[in-house]
């Protein structure tokens, strides 16, 4: 036995090298003290301890969030941090996986502006326009502005060296580099296969081709993960981009107002840009490194592989093909890129008549407008079919061109290429050596055999990387045009976000344009304060506004409720939305709280709003449940306030607090108006702006509305025409006075200039309707003129019988409502 274990360990060297280690091991435990023992026992023991220990807790601590995952999941909520960052939790399998959001920071918009707001800087040195002013705009294309824009947008996608992007990208080049090995083993394997076909070795063939599976079996896993991963790069930079759109569009500065309503550089299509832009650009980018990178991968190495087996000549000649394809190619291509732009926009036109109708679909259908609604959207289609045949029409030739050049004629040229060595030995490479070397014939034949097919695997690989490179010129425009919509987009958002507004170059800055906002807007004052502001209707950049009022004062204190009112079209709503920042300040002071919202100043706009989600989210509204229970507010609290706005019903009707439904069709216009007076006493602001907030109310109730919220702390100022709202007011604000409709009237309710005031309305009224029966007479007058009719002779054309009758018959009404209104009878 001892001899065979000695036999084991020469032909095992492990096996010796284990026991030998064990005697040394052994020999040192029994040499250790008892001292060395006990402390190798304790650590051992602490450390099994620890372990479990720690792995105890890690397992209560997961399972905690678990459970948390899975009840804010059922309440669609998530956690806030105190970095501004969120934490969402969202279904994985028959669990959840934590997911946290990081807000961009202000410092990184700040680094990015430069990029989207300054064009470059052979463009400022070329036009000597100003250097603070947006990029020009300029047409789609192969280009140095398509190389600045997507160079920009890539700042957004790639952030980091380290960052998850970083690493996608490295692993999709791993992945790249492998695929171009393994052709290269395809391609030896391909020919060493047919060579041993011909020379009839059965053995070498059939262990050929489980070489073939073998490396077929990686290949496969090889290409998928390259699909996969361009496809996880897509994602990446999708969720890169659309995150950082999300927080300049959405944020304190009201870009996402001001975008559509002041600006118009992307009209009134932001979300055919953030959708459907946005996603075809991530895809055209990802796609865009595969099918450059690799192919270049492919083209150094199999060219230096033919050099190799071929020689120089051959080099020369592919180096040629290429030149003379892509100059083809490059001259003959139609503008890819700016056709993608147009296309896009016109698909934005008709996405934007459609959800025109969405939104207007009750109104439509009382009007029956369908018929009309019809011929808008077919219209729009027709102009978008229009192009897109155009766009197949030239993509038709051009397709032609690219198959017949890049697959036929490349095959030939590919097919004298491998005849080098056969035909001009002296000129070839490894491969004219062994023709010029001799040898058997049979032999020769083999290898020739062996080099062309492998040679011309190679050559296929290698056509195959040159034609993507070739297609990639169309991929390339058709990149250009979606990396300018996302471009136009993001500097667009980045000009609102900083007011980088400026007069055009070589003019002088519209009146009352965005270039000419010279007011100033003061953040922490206890009340509303303008002083000589104009009030005016901004018109989209780089028009100039249409003027209003010409100058707008009054100041209003805590306490001190005001009320607006005047005639339609005179500007009260207006004030609200130079109060809230949405309309520019263009002159003059506007003092308001610190705060626009729910702490400071609290805005119910004359179109009630309810969002999507529960019962409970109508009420506290922008709050979320997570902000209510922070700030411990509980639900019985809000029964009280819908009891004190007249809705204490609505959970009961509805459901209870986690009903979720399509509350702008279960509401009515009364319930509406209500819920907006609820979210106020929920909220309770210092101050609040109520436009037209109770005009679907009845009176009495109205009142009760009004006290309840004045007994809140709660500052109000209505915008109204309803007469009644003064006693709920202190001072009333008229606009629209004087005879041009821009003069204005600020005074306090009560007093004798009020009253005075009063009675010269009511004055002004008695002498209007004293004048009824006088203009009664001139629009008789005005309708007969009208009814007659002369022929060219100058007489009068006579009515026909049937228009006598009608005359008649009117006369006779006129004469009976006369005597039931003198009390005689007929």
């Amino acid at each position: 036995m001892a001899a065979q274990s000695t036999l084991r360990e020469r032909h095992d060297p492990l096996l010796a090298l284990y026991k030998h280690s064990a005697t040394i091991l052994r020999t040192r435990i029994g040499n250790a003290s008892k001292l060395t023992k006990l402390l190798s026992t304790i650590t051992l023991a602490l450390a099994i301890i620890g372990t479990g220990y720690g792995g105890n807790r890690w397992y209560k601590r997961r399972r905690a969030e678990k459970e948390t995952g899975r009840r804010l999941l059922r309440r669609n909520s998530g956690l806030r941090g105190k970095d501004g960052s969120r934490t969402i939790y969202v279904p994985y399998r028959d669990s959840t996986s934590k997911v946290v959001i990081y807000p961009t920071k202000p410092t990184t918009f700040d680094a990015h502006r430069r990029l989207f707001l300054q064009p470059p800087r052979a463009a400022r040195m070329a036009d000597g326009s100003n250097p603070q002013a947006p990029p020009p705009q300029t047409k789609p294309g192969l280009n140095l502005a398509f190389l600045h824009q997507f160079l920009s947008l890539l700042n957004i996608m790639i952030p980091r060296w380290n960052s998850k992007e970083s690493g996608l990208l490295i692993s999709h080049s791993v992945f790249l580099m492998l695929r171009t090995y393994l052709s290269l083993v395809v391609a030896r394997l391909d020919g060493e296969i047919v060579r041993d076909l011909v020379a009839g070795n059965g053995k070498a063939f059939l262990l050929g081709i489980v070489k073939w599976l073998g490396v077929g079996t990686f290949s496969s896993y090889t290409n998928a993960m390259i699909k996969f991963l361009q496809s996880k790069v897509s994602i990446a930079f999708r969720t890169r981009l659309t995150r950082y759109i999300h927080d300049l569009y959405l944020n304190d500065k009201l870009n996402y107002y001001k975008l559509s309503n002041l600006d118009g550089g992307v009209g009134q299509g932001a979300d055919q840009f953030i959708t459907q832009d946005l996603t075809l650009f991530c895809a055209a980018a990802a796609s865009l490194y595969s099918s450059l990178g690799k192919p270049f991968v492919d083209i150094c190495v199999f060219n230096y592989q033919l050099i190799q087996s071929l020689g120089p000549l051959a080099f020369t000649g592919l180096l040629s093909n290429y030149f003379i394809t892509a100059t083809i190619l490059r001259r003959l291509s139609p503008p890819f890129g700016k056709l993608k732009a147009v296309e896009g926009r016109r698909e934005g036109d008709f996405r934007a008549l459609h959800s025109r109708l969405i939104a207007n679909a009750e109104e439509v259908a009382f009007y029956g407008g369908d018929e009309m609604e019809k011929h808008f959207l077919e219209a729009g289609f027709k102009d978008l079919r229009h192009w897109m045949e155009g766009i197949y029409s030239l993509k038709i030739r051009y397709n032609m061109l690219e198959d017949f050049v890049l697959k036929y004629s490349w095959s030939a040229f590919g097919y004298l290429i491998t005849s080098l060595p056969v035909f001009l030995p002296a000129w070839g490479g490894l491969g004219s050596a062994r023709e010029l070397s001799g040898g058997e014939r049979q032999s020769r034949e083999r290898n020739r055999m062996k080099d062309f097919i492998t040679n011309k695997r190679l050559m296929l690989s290698l056509a195959d990387a040159g034609g993507r490179m070739m297609y990639s010129i169309k991929d390339l425009s058709e990149l250009a045009g979606y990396t300018s919509r996302v471009y136009t987009l993001i500097s667009t958002l980045h000009r609102v976000q900083a007011d980088a507004y400026y007069p055009l170059p070589g003019s002088r800055p519209e009146l009352y344009s965005l270039s000419d906002v010279q007011g100033t807007v003061h953040k922490g004052f206890d009340g509303i304060r303008l002083e000589h502001v104009p009030v005016v209707a901004p018109a989209l950049y780089p028009m100039g506004g249409d003027e209003l009022i010409e100058s707008l004062s009054f100041i209003v204190h805590s306490g001190e409720h005001l009320l607006i009112t005047g005639p339609n079209g005179v500007g009260k709503s207006a004030v609200a939305r130079i109060v809230a920042g949405l309309w520019p300040t263009y002159r003059g002071l506007v003092s308001r709280p610190r705060s626009i919202g729910v702490d400071g100043v609290m805005f119910l706009p004359q179109r009630p709003y309810l969002s999507t989600g529960t019962l409970r989210d109508q009420v506290i509204y922008p709050h979320t449940e997570l902000d209510m229970k922070d700030a411990g507010r509980r639900d019985f609290e809000l029964s009280q306030i819908l009891a004190e706005a007249r809705l204490g019903y609505l959970p009961d009707r509805e459901g209870g607090w986690d009903t979720k439904k399509v509350w702008k069709d279960v509401f009515s216009g009364g319930e509406k108006q209500r819920m907006g007076i609820a979210r106020l006493l929920y909220h309770e602001p210092r101050y609040a702006f109520i436009d037209e907030g109770t005009s679907a109310v009845s009176s009495d109730v109205e009142g009760l509305l009004y006290e309840r919220a004045k007994a809140k702390g709660i500052t109000l100022i209505t915008i109204s025409t309803r007469a009644s709202l003064k006693r709920y007011h202190t001072f009333t604000l008229t606009l629209g006075q004087g005879e041009q409709g821009d003069e204005w009237e600020f005074q306090r309710i009560g007093t004798e200039s009020e009253k005075s005031s009063v009675e010269k309305e009511l004055h002004e009224l008695r002498e209007r309707l004293a004048k009824v029966e006088e203009w009664k007479q001139r629009k008789q007058e005005i309708d007969a003129e009208l009814s007659k009719v002369w022929v060219d002779g100058g007489d009068e054309l006579a009515p026909p019988p049937y228009a006598e009758k009608e005359v008649a018959g009117k006369q006779v009404k006129e004469e009976d409502d006369f005597a039931v209104e003198s009390g005689e009878e007929r």
